[in-house]
């Protein structure tokens, strides 16, 4: 099963400051604020919804195929993911502009100054999915992930035209979008992919009811955090699966985009739905565990015995022949 990911390519610039924001600043002058923070570190992880989640898939070996725009600052990014198994050929690198950024600044009390770079992200309105699909030989299934919002109407409009199975993931983008926009993002998806509050936000801004938007759709994932997440299509007994207990909880950036790793890799492996979710609990787990969205390792044995401690012998021997 050939997987197409489209989504943001971007990197994170974190650094930390030893004092208070609020320190620095003088209540009367806020109309003029000219500060510069001297900070103790720098700390830069690879990022993006589109390159997080076709990482998670390398990892898992299931060879998803990256579909996003990035500078031409991206070849050490490149060279990352193309060594952890991802099709990195159909991504678009602008010749004026870098790769997304965001760059945050956190003081001692956790308060964060930042700003997000979006930068070659605008030219993914400009990929055509039919020159992918021709590179790869089809496509079965396009993930539509948070990106230049222009080019997430444009790939699912070209998935309709072309009759491209497609999942609408809308995630950051959602704040942004309207009613009209969301509607056309979701209206005919094979899955559409949320966390619970999105899912609300989602029925608020289209004012579809929960059942017609499950009637629009071929799947509804909702992710409940720390409960796992629930599958439902219309006349099928909704599906839930809870999550691996966790050997720490270290940083929650970046746990929705390798569950979808995981349940995407499920699904070109043909293992059901279910399982497939069950495998995209685990490796959430995994990135939960660790600072940074790409810095986890996946060892299959301990996967396994992971895994299997959580689900089953009968869910880990379903699965097992399939893992890298």
């Amino acid at each position: 099963m050939r997987i197409a990911v489209s989504g943001s390519i971007a990197t994170d610039h974190l650094m930390t400051f030893p004092g208070r924001f609020a320190d620095q600043l003088v209540a009367d002058q806020l109309h003029t604020v000219s500060l510069s923070f001297l900070v103790d570190n720098l700390d830069v992880r690879r990022g993006g919804v589109g390159a997080n989640i076709a990482f998670g898939m390398g990892q898992l070996g299931s060879s998803p195929i990256l579909v996003g725009a990035a500078g031409s600052d991206f070849d050490e990014y490149r060279a990352w993911l193309d060594r952890h198994g991802v099709d990195t050929e159909s991504v678009r690198i602008s010749e004026v502009l870098h790769t997304a950024r965001f760059v945050c600044t956190t003081d001692a009390d956790h308060n964060q100054i930042g700003s997000f770079y979006t930068g070659a992200m605008s030219e993914a309105r400009l990929i055509e999915l039919k020159k992918v699909a021709d590179r790869v030989g089809g496509l079965d299934l396009v993930l539509i992930g948070a990106d230049d919002p222009e080019g997430m109407l444009r790939h699912t409009e070209e998935c309709r035209t072309r009759s491209i199975p497609f999942a609408a993931d809308f995630s950051q983008q959602i704040a942004r979008m309207d009613g009209d926009e969301i509607r056309l993002l979701l209206d005919g998806a094979t899955f559409l992919f949320s966390n619970e509050y999105e899912k609300g936000l989602i029925e608020s801004k289209t004012g579809w009811s929960d059942a017609e938007i499950l009637s629009r759709v071929g799947h509804r994932v909702t992710t409940l955090g720390a409960r796992g997440v629930r599958i439902e299509a219309v006349g099928a007994d909704p599906i839930e699966v809870g999550v691996p207990e966790e050997t720490a909880k270290v940083d929650p950036t970046g746990v929705g985009d390798a569950f979808r790793a995981g349940f995407l890799s499920g699904l070109a492996w043909g293992v059901g739905h279910e399982r497939s979710a069950q495998v995209g609990c685990m490796l959430a787990t995994l990135v939960i565990e660790t600072k940074g969205t790409q810095e986890y390792q996946l060892r299959r044995s301990h996967f396994l015995d992971r895994f299997t401690k959580a689900y089953g012998h009968d869910a880990a021997a379903e699965v097992q022949g399939h893992l890298a």
